[in-house]
């Protein structure tokens, strides 16, 4: 069994997908929002030192990251010892060797991937434009700009899979999440006294 199937039925007999693209989802979000309000901050304070924002933004995304590895795998450690132990309890028998021993040590791994690359992934792809100027790339519009569209764009992808999941308008999803991150932008420029 290759890694992809042997990953999908380590999945599929502990009924994690759902939480795995909860994960990928939630924290997704709370990536983008989290660069497009450090973003909107750079644009506020018109800060003009182009590596201290990289570096800022970078040094979130990778707290996000490892935030999101470590409390998802020590929360879903526990979880998959504990449906393990209930299972054994149920079965009278040890099932450390079996597949749903395998799944209760490897599948708290997959997920805490999923949480922590999911709002790091985000992070760096709204950094994109951050990055290309800090290298010397002259781009159509200031990177922060660029950066802002990206973070928006994300969100609402992010709006558009959700409703492919649950299916409801793709659009309407789509439209919800960026009013989101809209509403986010409104309340940081307000509460900054802009």
């Amino acid at each position: 069994m290759n890694l992809l199937d042997q990953t999908s039925f380590l999945l599929r007999i502990t009924r994690t997908h759902d939480i795995a693209r909860r994960y990928f989802v939630v924290n997704g979000f709370d990536g983008a929002l989290t660069m497009l309000g450090l973003i909107i901050g750079f644009l506020i304070s018109e800060t003009t030192d182009l590596s201290v924002i990289v570096n800022v933004c970078l040094g979130a995304a990778i707290a996000l990251g490892m935030s999101g590895i470590s409390s998802a795998y020590v929360s879903e450690s526990a979880e998959r010892k504990r449906a393990l132990l209930k299972l054994e309890e149920a079965m009278i028998e040890d099932l450390h060797d079996s597949a749903h021993g395998e799944a209760a040590r490897e599948v708290p791994i997959l997920i805490a991937l999923v949480n922590g690359c999911a709002p790091l992934i985000m992070s760096l792809l709204i950094l994109t434009p951050l990055f290309l100027a800090n290298a010397g790339f002259q781009l159509a519009l200031s990177p922060l700009y660029l950066a802002v569209i990206v973070a928006l764009l994300l969100i609402f992808l992010l709006g558009v899979f959700l409703g492919q999941i649950s299916g409801v308008s793709w659009l309407r999803s789509g439209i919800r999440t960026l009013l989101v991150a809209l509403a986010t932008v409104t309340f940081i420029y307000l509460l900054t006294g802009f």
